[in-house]
């Protein structure tokens, strides 16, 4: 991820919120816990054979390595995705989403290496030589179990966005919806990232390759499960714009986009080029911190909100929707 310009011409910088709390979730958190971990393998170092054990087959053991190439995962892989996950969220994090996301980059790549690491290492303590380690078993369950819970805690404590109403009215130059004087409209479009089933056959695969490469099902399967639970539950989303605003909820309770009424400054149609802006599809980040709801190239609803906030949904009949919103916009400001 990397912040584009701040503003675009003729815009008026933002400053980027709650930097503390960003800094201390997204880059501290993570250090607290790389140190710990390195510590308390140094602190077994004695306790260890030389080389250690470092990788495991449907056979069991059948890798090594030393003690300090084992060990430098941890800042390796854990020290980089802080670092610019914090950066990111540091230099262009004007939304919730995308300070959560970067904060949930950050503790589950860090916390993940720990995990790995000390799993590794407690799988060989006492033992004589490194072919001696004992199998993961349940050790490898929670060092990917422990991550995702540490990712979601994160994201859950890194404050939100506070209410901002828009100060200035809706510009005369965006596109309105004829509307009579106190009539009530809704917009409500479905936006599909990918069928479940097509999700379903490929989840299925992975794990039933998984489990005859590993020649253990119970840990294939687990994984199967949370990752269908997952993609299907975010692969398709209801988008509404009403008298709230506009609303976008997936299948699962959360995540959801939901941008009050009171602050939509405009919105607009705009062309996306999902790799190109946001890295890929699904709910994204993209350049300069922009959210996207993003499933194809094409047509998007695009809103600007206050606080120099962007969201992108693309969606079929952008157009009605961005009308009525300014509409419903216009009309709260009274």
């Amino acid at each position: 991820m990397t912040p584009a310009p701040a503003t675009a011409p003729g815009r008026t910088a933002t400053p980027v919120p709650r930097r503390a709390a960003t800094t201390l979730v997204t880059l501290v958190v993570p250090l607290v816990v790389m140190v710990a971990t390195v510590a308390l393998a140094l602190s077994w170092r004695d306790r260890l054979p030389d080389p250690v054990a470092s990788h495991w087959g449907p056979d069991g053991v059948d890798g090594a390595s030393s003690f300090a190439g084992l060990v430098s995962i941890v800042p390796l892989l854990g020290l980089p995705a802080a670092v610019l996950a914090w950066w990111f969220a540091f230099a262009a994090g004007r939304s919730a989403l995308s300070r959560r996301t970067a904060a949930a980059i950050a503790l589950w790549t860090s916390t993940f290496a720990c995990a790995m690491t000390v799993v590794t290492l407690s799988a060989q303590l006492d033992v004589d030589h490194w072919s001696q380690a004992r199998d993961l078993d349940g050790g490898l369950a929670l060092a990917f179990a422990v991550p995702v819970v540490v990712a979601l805690l994160g994201a859950w404590v890194t404050p939100g966005d506070g209410p901002a109403p828009a100060a200035s009215p809706v510009p005369d130059s965006a596109p309105r919806l004829a509307l009579p004087d106190g009539g009530q409209a809704a917009w409500v479009r479905r936006v599909d990232w990918v069928h479940p089933a097509v999700i379903v056959a490929i989840v299925v695969g992975f794990s039933a390759l998984m489990g005859a490469i590993t020649r253990s099902w119970w840990f294939p399967v687990t994984i199967g499960a949370f990752l269908l639970a997952v993609l299907v539950g975010l692969s398709g989303w209801t988008v509404t714009v009403d008298g709230r605003g506009l609303v976008a909820k997936a299948r699962l309770p959360r995540p959801r986009l939901v941008l009050p009424l009171d602050e939509v400054e405009h919105a607009e149609v705009v062309d996306v080029h999902p790799l190109r802006e946001f890295g890929g599809w699904g709910l994204r980040v993209g350049l300069g911190g922009r959210v996207g709801l993003v499933v194809r190239s094409g047509e998007a609803l695009e809103v600007t909100r206050t606080g120099g906030r962007r969201v992108v949904v693309t969606v079929d009949d952008a157009a009605t929707g961005a009308a009525l919103l300014n509409t419903l916009a216009a009309r709260a400001r009274g």
